[in-house]
């Protein structure tokens, strides 16, 4: 008989990280058609040039907004232990497929963690800087030097931060039966004692 599956992810959380990715697509393909004047054809989903550059700061404002929703709930499971630092260590393990090889994992392991704390700096860092020359609201106020460091640490951070959402659809989609943990909010038995035998043993005894 098979053995019930595990509510990883309640509704709220679930219903949060699908707005977060809508407007992290949003403010990404607004953002990009301004990176490089090879992207600008992107400013046609949003309607023209103008309707991109008033879009994008109001898309990533609430993308940082709600993603902070998330943030309070998971941050808590999200620090960093001594045996994290040893599935770091072991990652190029994890790479070549040797599960067997890894440190067990708790609720996220050391690399979902990385990952994590690697979005928070950056929706941190593009927020603080986006406000910086954000015309006609904010840009006034901040020094012309400053505005030009802050447009190279927005795109820098832009670029950091597409770079671990590309990592973590990947993962998502290389370690079967993750992504129904976001889809359902559940995940089977077996999957949870395999990727997470801490949290699956934690849950087990919680009933």
């Amino acid at each position: 008989m098979a053995k019930p599956d595990i509510q990883r992810y309640d509704d709220s959380t679930r219903m949060k990280h699908w707005v977060v990715a809508l407007l992290f697509f949003g403010a990404g393909l607004s953002g990009l058609a301004f990176f490089h004047p090879a992207f600008f054809f992107l400013t046609h989903l949003f309607g023209g040039g103008t309707w991109a550059r008033i879009l994008h700061p109001f898309l990533g404002v609430a993308m940082a907004l709600v993603f902070l929703g998330m943030y309070f709930r998971l941050a808590k499971h999200n620090s960093i232990s001594a045996s994290d630092k040893e599935w770091l260590s072991k990652s190029s393990e994890m790479m070549k497929g040797n599960k067997a090889g890894m440190p067990a994992a708790g609720r996220y392991n050391g690399g979902q963690k990385v990952v994590f704390w690697l979005m928070s700096l950056c929706l941190l860092t593009l927020t603080l800087t986006g406000i910086a020359f954000w015309q006609p609201w904010f840009a006034s106020y901040f020094p012309i030097g400053v505005r030009r460091a802050a447009v190279v640490l927005h795109s820098l951070s832009a670029v950091i931060l597409i770079i671990g959402v590309i990592v973590h659809i990947y993962a998502g989609i290389w370690v079967k039966g993750t992504n129904r943990a976001m889809t359902r909010g559940t995940v089977s038995d077996a999957w949870a004692r395999q990727n997470h035998p801490l949290w699956h043993e934690e849950m087990t005894k919680k009933g």
